[in-house]
This record gives structure tokens, sequence and C-alpha cells, in this order.
């Protein structure tokens, strides 16, 4: 899995009246979560340093430098403005490398599929999977292969099996399936009259 480098300040201001100041000043507040004996860790980024991390669709372990703490964690939950869409607020959870992740990762399809090449259409349904697993053996991505998959039929969740990756998900959730396309239902019709 990726990382990506984030330098930080401890705040020792709270509540909103402090937020709000960091905020004006182009920070954003942050805490860590499940300091393993130590506790939360509240800290403040500058906006500018989390563009890589939060607009991207890839999942990274994230080190964190607060001078003279340096934890790796992952982002758990991102908090946006309502109307300018700026960030407000980010929680991370600490990571450990004996203890496992519960994370959101990407899904990528590979290959072209069987109903493809007989007119129908590809549509992924499930773009990010939630997976358990120790921090070392999370995968950047979830390739899905759908070289065998027919018109008409779907790859569903329990299907999928990664190894020292444990899938959250629903069973039954579909991740990908082959639609028929009018033009394929056409010249289907077309050939049954």
């Amino acid at each position: 899995m990726k990382t990506f480098e984030l330098k930080g300040e401890i705040r020792d201001d709270f509540g909103k009246k402090a937020a709000r100041a960091y905020r004006s000043e182009g920070l954003i507040p942050c805490v860590v979560y499940g300091g393993h004996g130590e506790g939360n860790v509240n800290f403040v980024v500058k906006q500018g340093d989390v563009r890589k991390l939060i607009y991207t669709p890839e999942v990274f372990l994230v080190n964190l430098d607060l001078g003279e703490k340096k934890l790796q964690a992952i982002v758990k939950e991102l908090q946006f403005h309502p109307v300018k869409d700026t960030i407000l607020h980010i929680d991370f959870l600490h990571v450990v490398e004996n203890a496992p992740v519960v994370i959101e990762i990407p899904v990528r399809l590979t290959g072209l599929a069987a109903g493809v090449r007989a007119g129908g259409k590809l549509s992924l349904d499930t773009r990010k999977l939630k997976v358990k697993a120790l921090p070392s053996k999370l995968p950047e991505e979830l390739v899905v292969n759908v070289e065998k998959l027919e018109l008409g039929k779907s790859i569903q969740v329990g299907q999928l099996n990664f190894e020292d990756v444990e899938i959250l998900n629903a069973k039954n959730a579909v991740v990908c399936r082959v639609q028929l396309t009018r033009a394929a239902r056409g010249a289907a019709a077309k050939a049954d009259n």
C-alpha cells in the first residue's frame, strides 16, 4: 500500500471558536483516534498539504510527523463544508502493525468480459469494498478479472477471494455486471423474427 507523508502541529485549543480560528488561518483541525495507550492526539495540518491525500481514489497509509510524535494512520472520516466544499475536519485512525484495520479499498476491473464481446455493457456497481487486514497486507486496489463474465451475469462479493484480506461487504452485493444494451436487444429481437 502507498504511503503519504504529512506534517502537522499538535494543537492545544479546542472547541468551535478555536476550530474557526484555525480554519481562518488555512489550517484543518484533525484528530488521531486509538493512540494505543497514548489516547487521542489533536493536531492541525495545512489545507494545501492534504490535497493529494483527499482528492484521489487511492488509499494511503499516512506517516504523520507531529514534531516529537511520529505515527502511522489511515483516514477514517472527512467533514466538508456543505456549501464551499472545503475540508472542515479530518479523523485519522492510528495503525499498529499487529492489529487489523478496517478500510475501504478501490476496485479495479481487468480483462474484456465475454458479455461485452457479445454486445453488452460492463458496469462497475461497487467502486470500493470494505476490507479488514493487517496494515502490511493491505492492497492498493482490489483487482477483479471479468474475462469470463457473460451477458446478463454479475460478480458478487461472495465470489471474490483475496489473500490475507477479509471482505466485510454483504456477500450478495453486486460488484460488477454485464447488461444487455438496447442495440443488442434490438439485434436479438430481429434475429428471433
